[in-house]
């Protein structure tokens, strides 16, 4: 039934403002955020991210740790790219150190890293369809190539999620027989995957309805709150270290760097991460062909007809083929000095600032975070949207707390 307003003012029509916690136990929020709302109805007047929940003392252990010990804690940090987090750690060491990193392991490093990019984006696609209320199973999807390729990182460092593979000076191992077959297998076959997972949801009208036109982050705004990642190329700026400030044999590899012109909403964020894993696959699959003294497999053959010499400078069997240019032991020290070294990680500009003082442990440790940042614009894309939009545009950003509450 219509109501009657007449002779009602707007003092009589006004309603008041409701303040609610969303968090920091609720399931979409991916990990211990609260978010203080401020609601005017359905819709968002004013939001407070709430963080420290989740302390993990990233840059108090780094000085109180060893190097060697050290290494193996920065996974647990943004434990879905732990590839990131050690190789911005050891880039700065490395800078301070003056280290000369095999350029087999540099092949190495772009290849592990851009396998946790895909698993990383993976989790985040099947993540975030439960988000908007997929629950028909395609969630699980991207799960089944994800496993693949946790199955290779158990193979190569022993763990499925805390690698602790890339070290100062290189990486922690060599590839094992057959480990560059299955992965160069995988990527012939991921490109039908992400078509898959296109034709169930890019155009899915359910999907755009939730996304299309939704939690617009402007350009300005993104540069003001330091947005880095998928979040600012979705929002029409092309900014990517790999690119911007190359580093590692990515200069030697052909990608483009996907950054999607227009509304910068949910949905260009979402596109853009799919068009970051079909890069990364070519990335991966340029790697193996280019990589410096071919598959382990050539390598065993050459160095057995060349009756394992051993010596190091040997261009025959390939016994300067090294992967590691820094002893890894418990007494491991870096020289005196500052440094900081930056990476492309899955969510953005993920830097390490370190000073040593040529101990056995750095000095002083400061991390630059990207879901930090990237979390501090959320009032900006939230207020003025109704409550149900909350978690289509809080999990379009892809914040992992640990990287938050470091």
């Amino acid at each position: 039934m219509a109501i009657d307003t007449a002779g009602l003012t707007s003092d009589d029509l006004k309603t008041e403002e409701m303040v609610i916690n969303m968090g920091p136990q609720h399931p979409a929020t991916h990990g211990v955020l609260r978010l203080l709302l401020t609601l005017d109805g359905e819709y968002v007047t004013h939001v407070e991210p709430v963080i420290g929940h989740l302390h993990r003392a990233q840059e108090w252990q780094g000085q109180n740790r060893t190097w060697f010990q050290y290494q193996a804690l920065i996974d647990r940090v943004d434990y879905l790219s732990g590839m990131f987090t050690s190789w911005a750690l050891s880039r700065a060491a490395e800078t301070i150190d003056e280290c000369h990193v095999p350029e087999r392991a540099e092949y190495m490093r772009v290849i592990v890293a851009e396998m946790n990019r895909i698993t990383s984006h993976l989790l985040w696609l099947g993540t975030y369809l439960i988000d908007l209320g997929a629950m028909f199973g395609f969630p699980f999807y991207p799960f089944r190539e994800r496993e693949k390729l946790l199955d290779l990182f158990e193979a190569i460092a022993g763990q499925r999620m805390m690698f602790n593979y890339i070290r100062i000076g290189g990486v922690q191992r060599e590839a094992p027989f057959g480990w560059f077959a299955k992965l160069k297998a995988f990527t012939e076959e991921f490109p039908d995957r992400i078509d898959e997972y296109e034709a169930i949801v890019t155009q899915n009208p359910i999907f755009l309805k939730r996304t299309k036109g939704v939690g617009i982050l402007k350009k300005s705004v993104a540069m003001d709150y330091g947005v880095t990642g998928p979040c600012i190329r979705a929002s029409g700026i092309n900014m990517d270290l790999r690119r911007f400030k190359p580093y590692s044999v990515y200069p030697k590899l052909k990608f483009e760097v996907p950054v999607i012109e227009g509304d910068g909403d949910t949905w260009a964020r979402y596109m853009c991460r799919i068009q970051e894993m079909r890069q990364s696959n070519e990335i991966i699959k340029q790697c193996l062909d280019q990589i410096t003294g071919g598959w382990p497999e050539e390598l065993a053959e050459r160095r057995k007809s060349c009756n394992s010499c051993g010596k190091e400078d040997c261009a025959n069997c390939g016994g300067d083929l090294k992967i590691m240019a820094k002893k890894q032991n418990a007494g491991l020290r870096v020289k005196a000095g500052e440094a900081f070294a930056a990476v492309e990680s899955p969510r953005g500009t993920l830097g390490c600032y370190v000073i040593s003082n040529g101990s056995d442990k750095a000095f002083r440790f400061k991390w630059r975070n990207p879901s930090f940042c990237n979390l501090s614009v959320l009032h900006e894309l939230l207020v003025g949207h109704p409550i149900a939009d909350i978690m289509a545009i809080f999990g379009s950003i892809d914040v992992i707390l640990p990287d938050v509450d470091r």
